[in-house]
């Protein structure tokens, strides 16, 4: 089964199709205006995550299923959020979620987050891909991060989000040596606290630091009290048109 780490090269790739991630909206009750634009024709998505209750929740939520449905009736990848707690997630408990999410929503993979980053934790976050590998061969796996981990993840996801903060942290950034070994189409960005002003610099850092799903977004956390992800970035459309027409994936 293909999957983004088979294509590893020492070369990295001249031409970066850069597209966006969604890390999730709200519930599409809450924000259907957001969930409803990423179904536009010509929004270069990669993907977006469906996030029902820190995970799939207790039983199939009829919104959801529909906005499901309409993302991915328009081509749009759909992950599932399994939250691994930094490791202290079960495998039971992952895996159930997942089947859950496969069950109800169809989901085209799993954005597996708060992935822990060390040596000793790859083992087990290895057994819980395998273990979803095996309930949909073709799934999309991506390890959210939000740094750089010991290099060994790489070869076990198609992607990792290798940053998740501010802006303020974001624009001085540093990239790991050993990212250059995989193509760009490996790694992810997410930046919250934008300003507009900006959005062309924090492209350029993108292609830099080799990194082709983006989600950058003016909105913020405001000390940690909100999830800066929930909604639609103030730029959406600039940022549209700067990144390009057409559907990448």
């Amino acid at each position: 089964m293909p999957h983004l780490t088979s294509t590893k090269s020492s070369t990295p790739s001249t031409e970066l199709h850069t597209g966006l991630g969604v890390p999730g909206f709200a519930h599409p009750l809450v924000a259907p205006a957001e969930w409803a634009e990423l179904t536009r024709p010509g929004t270069p998505l990669h993907w977006t995550v469906l996030n029902i209750a820190d995970g799939p929740g207790a039983r199939p939520d009829p919104h959801c299923l529909e906005a499901a449905g309409r993302l991915r009736n328009a081509g749009v990848r759909v992950l599932g959020h399994l939250d691994t707690t930094y490791g202290a997630r079960t495998f039971g408990e992952l895996i159930s979620e997942g089947q859950r999410y496969l069950d109800w929503y169809q989901v085209d993979g799993f954005l597996l987050d708060r992935c822990p980053t060390g040596r000793a934790a790859l083992p087990e976050i290895r057994r819980a891909v395998t273990t979803l590998r095996a309930l949909r061969d073709d799934a999309h796996i991506v390890f959210g991060h939000g740094t750089h981990p010991y290099p060994g993840y790489a070869e076990n996801a198609d992607q990792l989000i290798t940053f998740s903060g501010p802006w303020s942290d974001y624009r001085w950034s540093q990239v790991a040596e050993w990212t250059a070994d995989y193509p760009p189409e490996t790694f992810c960005h997410l930046v919250h606290g934008l300003p507009g002003p900006h959005l062309e610099e924090a492209l350029r850092i993108a292609r830099w630091q080799g990194a082709s799903t983006i989600w950058f977004t003016d909105r913020t956390d405001r000390g940690g009290r909100v999830d800066p992800w929930e909604t639609m970035p103030g730029y959406w459309d600039e940022i549209v048109s700067r990144i390009g027409t057409g559907v990448s994936e």
